[in-house]
């Protein structure tokens, strides 16, 4: 028996989301993430400014008459969400944790991917993958992912990206969307990972693009507000929620607060020189920012770009 206050908790974010779906997301999804191919579905009398391409000349032939066929898109796919539920997760400095934040992008996505008849299928991960639940459809199986997302309690705290990308590729065997739900914190220290200005791809960036060759594959990045600003708040003891270290820190130093942010701002920067070099796509969120804006300014990028290509 699922706890009322859960299942409060998992309505809220199911009509907030389906709101958002219905208004504006779910038709950017379907023009911005394609099907695999285009099946055939009929033939029909040629008319002045189809294609030249599509006729079908032995039809033509026996009929004295132009015939075309034609095709629609093999709309169905499958969206695979990896989400981070490692210990740094659960840090949160307003309303919303970066997993409760994490359960709501994932709700948009799922119910975005319903409405367009695809499939949804979770791989929760820490440090190993904690739960796999495989892609299916409906309401209601969207409604236990978010549930899964919201409440699972992880065995382990720390993050390795690379078992769940290595995961993916062997639980998916056709081409699916996968997003990837992270604050992308290093695993061994707590802290955003930096990459060296013209290194070459570390083996998070090798595993990325390794699965974005197989997969659609878009990054999302959570970010809390004092993650990459210290507050002003003098001496703090602080626990590491993924490797369990204290430390003591004096954020009344206003030297130590720059230095924090500019290192924490140019540990971002190059997180998006990996994803670039990977060839994924991403989305930078914050706990203290709506995420709407952020979400329609992706699908309307990728939708200008696919129109180019």
């Amino acid at each position: 028996m699922i706890p009322r206050e859960i299942l409060k908790k998992i309505r809220q974010i199911e009509l907030r989301t389906r709101r958002l779906v219905s208004e504006t997301l779910a038709g950017q999804y379907h023009s911005v993430f394609k099907g695999q191919g285009m099946n055939f579905e009929e033939v029909r009398e040629y008319q002045p400014g189809d294609e030249v391409r599509s006729i079908d000349w032995n039809v033509t032939a026996r009929m004295n008459h132009p015939f075309v066929k034609k095709f629609v898109e093999e709309r169905e796919l499958t969206l695979m969400l990896l989400v981070d539920v490692s210990g740094s997760g659960l840090f949160g400095s307003g309303e919303q944790s970066k997993r409760e934040l994490a359960a709501e992008i994932a709700s948009v996505l799922a119910f975005s991917a319903i409405r367009n008849n695809d499939k949804v299928g979770l791989i929760l991960f820490t440090d190993e993958v904690e739960k796999y639940m495989p892609p299916r459809k409906g309401r209601r199986y969207v409604l236990r992912v978010i549930r899964e997302i919201l409440f699972y309690e992880p065995q382990r705290r720390g993050t390795n990206l690379l078992g769940a990308l290595d995961f993916l590729n062997r639980v998916t065997h056709h081409k699916a969307i996968a997003v990837v739900i992270s604050d992308f914190l290093d695993e061994r220290r707590g802290e955003i990972r930096a990459v060296t200005p013209g290194q070459a791809l570390d083996p998070v960036g090798v595993s990325l693009r390794r699965a974005n060759r197989r997969h659609d594959v878009v990054a999302v990045q959570i970010t809390d507000r004092f993650e990459l600003q210290l507050p002003a708040l003098g001496r703090l003891i602080l626990r590491d929620a993924e490797t369990g270290e204290v430390t003591e820190l004096n954020t009344g130093d206003a030297r130590r607060r720059r230095r924090f942010a500019e290192e924490r701002e140019q540990a971002l920067a190059e997180w998006q020189r990996l994803f670039r070099k990977a060839g994924v796509d991403s989305i930078q969120l914050r706990t203290d920012q709506p995420y709407a804006v952020a979400l329609g300014r992706f699908f309307e990028t990728r939708e200008k770009r696919r129109l180019r290509g």
